[in-house]
């Protein structure tokens, strides 16, 4: 990646600004920031060990009351391969008839999602500029076929607010375009632990994952990868 800006910090996160974020998460002492593109900041390995675990087990509480789906494709309704859920007080699902969207519920249960904890409202918090706190976190989970073509974020009513992707699992190779889907592409490798942050003018550049490389990490005893997704979804108000 000849583009590269790097930045490493010996200091830690930005102290919080919002009285509701009870929990910071461990991160490592040395944080690395690689810019991929301007508006594309990669940061390899934020998440220790224990940090990695502990959003694990947030994780899976919160797919206890809000089990993993298969979204389907509007009009085709072909079954995504990615299994999802969210948590927030909104949630992103997909179906045959009424297609991409937001709604409060579980499209199976009929129950609200469980809440976005605080631990990642706390990242979101230390490492965007943006003032208000995502309203979604998608839960994607990839098994070793999984997939997600080529495609970019433009649901939300708010596209200034940043996108924050987090790896918990094996390593994905992930597919990054630009704002035409005719655009050039790059690709390089999440692995669990890092982080992603996407905002303008990235904000909604295409990119998708091609592959999971199967064993990769040992994280999750059924193997695979969890990608965590943070997104605001209504205007500034």
């Amino acid at each position: 990646m000849p583009d590269q800006m790097c930045r490493v910090s010996d200091s830690p996160p930005l102290p919080m600004n919002h009285d509701n974020i009870k929990e910071k998460i461990i991160v490592r002492e040395i944080v690395m920031e690689i810019e991929i593109a301007p508006g594309c900041r990669y940061f390899p390995d934020f998440l220790n060990q224990a940090a990695q675990q502990k959003l694990l087990e947030h994780i899976q509480k919160a797919l206890l009351k809000a089990p993993l789906f298969q979204p389907t494709m509007p009009k085709t309704g072909k079954p995504f391969s990615v299994a999802m859920s969210n948590m927030g007080t909104l949630g992103w699902v997909s179906d045959k008839v009424q297609g991409y969207r937001y709604q409060e519920t579980h499209p199976t249960t009929r129950q609200n999602w469980p809440p976005i904890p605080s631990t990642l409202l706390a990242l979101w918090d230390d490492l965007t500029d943006f003032s208000l706190l995502p309203e979604a976190c998608l839960i994607n989970y990839y098994d070793a076929k999984a997939r997600m073509g080529l495609h970019r974020d433009a649901d939300e009513q708010n596209l200034q607010a940043p996108i924050m992707s987090l790896s918990l699992g094996d390593k994905a190779q992930f597919r990054l375009g630009g704002l035409k889907r005719s655009d050039p592409t790059r690709t390089f490798f999440l692995s669990s632990g890092d982080i992603l942050i996407l905002e303008p003018p990235m904000r909604i550049a295409y990119h998708g994952i091609d592959r999971v490389i199967a064993g990769a990490s040992r994280l999750l005893a059924q193997g695979g990868r969890y990608n965590l997704t943070m997104r605001r979804i209504t205007p500034d108000r």
